[in-house]
């Protein structure tokens, strides 16, 4: 083994209210604090109970990928494994989340844009 995974880097153009909104959906804490990193306007954090950390950093021009469009593509994109599809929708709507493509209950995935507009999915499992 050459290294340890320590956290995936989101751009973003809000990185607290995109810290906020993974929280939220996670159930874990924005910005708690580490010694590896300072949180700020430009800088904030997820430490998630699986031990990974989402960090998030500003970019002024951040342009979201228009997904599926390939022209824009999604580049890195979360999943998330839910008990209850219809239920965890209705919890990341109401966090700010769009629905991108709801899928079928059959297909077992859905793919919603967090308040960025970068794509992430919710998978039953």
């Amino acid at each position: 083994m050459i290294a340890d995974p320590q956290c995936v880097v989101l751009d973003c153009p809000d990185p607290a209210r995109l810290a906020e909104f993974y929280a939220a959906v996670l159930g874990d804490e924005a910005d708690r604090p580490d010694k590896r990193w300072a949180p700020g306007e430009d800088w904030a954090t997820v430490h998630t109970q699986a031990g990974l950390v989402l960090c998030f950093q500003r970019v002024e021009e951040f342009s979201p990928p228009a997904w599926p469009d390939p022209a824009r593509p999604q580049q890195f994109r979360l999943d998330f494994g839910v008990r209850d599809l219809n239920r965890a929708q209705e919890q990341v709507l109401a966090l700010g989340a769009t629905v991108l493509d709801g899928g079928t209950d059959a297909r077992g995935w859905r793919v919603f844009a967090d308040p960025a507009g970068r794509p992430f999915r919710l998978v039953r499992h």
